[in-house]
């Protein structure tokens, strides 16, 4: 773990003290605005039977271009919310989370479509929510049973587990706040020269979005034939 990951995860506990609004509920508001669409970004879904419709009905393709799509926006939205300076950065970290969770969350409900999930399955939700944490985080909970299986796990179980519904979110805002703080300590020697700091934070935020969409590849094998 890089050093500034190691301080974002100190930090952590301590910044919804400050951000009360970045909690589970929080997770789960992101998830559904990402499902259904918003603003100028159609639902998931929707997105997602378009990049099948341009590459033909071929689903591996689709998912690398819907993960692509995904880095671009990550890293475009990174670049707006790390420009400034140190005095900003503060009012930034809750937008920055806001759009990194909303597109990331979007990315994987679209894979999970393509590969024939039900969006609206809550045991699906919860595999969508736990790719989020990537696939150190995820193997590392599993193994402390902080978690009880990978996400394709989560998605295929046979009874959906109620408990699931708070302790996935809670492990996804807490990695969520984490990984910004991280990110912002290694940007803040370039914030001197506040373009240095969205070229920071763009790249950081795209490089994590491919992470976790090549993941979300792996971990959510095909359940029907198209």
């Amino acid at each position: 773990m890089s050093a500034s990951s190691s301080i974002g995860k100190r930090l952590a506990p301590h910044i919804p003290d400050a951000l009360p609004g970045l909690t589970t509920a929080f997770v789960r508001e992101a998830l559904h605005r990402a499902i259904h669409g918003v603003g100028p970004l159609p639902p998931a879904a929707h997105a997602a039977e378009k990049q099948l419709a341009e590459q033909r009905g071929h689903v591996d393709r689709a998912v690398h271009e819907v993960i692509e799509n995904h880095v671009r926006y990550a890293g475009a939205q990174g670049f707006v919310t790390n420009l400034g300076g140190l005095v900003t950065a503060a009012f930034a970290m809750p937008a920055n989370i806001t759009g990194l969770a909303l597109i990331q969350c979007r990315m994987i409900a679209g894979i999970a479509h393509l590969r024939g999930y039900d969006l609206d399955d809550p045991r699906v939700r919860n595999a969508i929510l736990a790719c989020l944490l990537g696939e150190d985080e995820i193997d590392a909970l599993v193994k402390k049973r902080r978690m009880p299986a990978p996400p394709m796990a989560l998605a295929t179980a046979l009874v959906h587990d109620p408990e699931l519904d708070r302790i996935i979110p809670a492990e996804v805002a807490s990695n969520l706040i984490a990984r910004v703080a991280g990110k912002r300590l290694a940007s803040t020697v370039g914030r001197r020269v506040p373009v240095v700091g969205g070229l920071v934070g763009a790249g950081a935020d795209g490089f994590i979005t491919w992470r976790i969409g090549r993941y979300a590849d792996r971990e959510l094998l095909p359940r029907a034939a198209r």
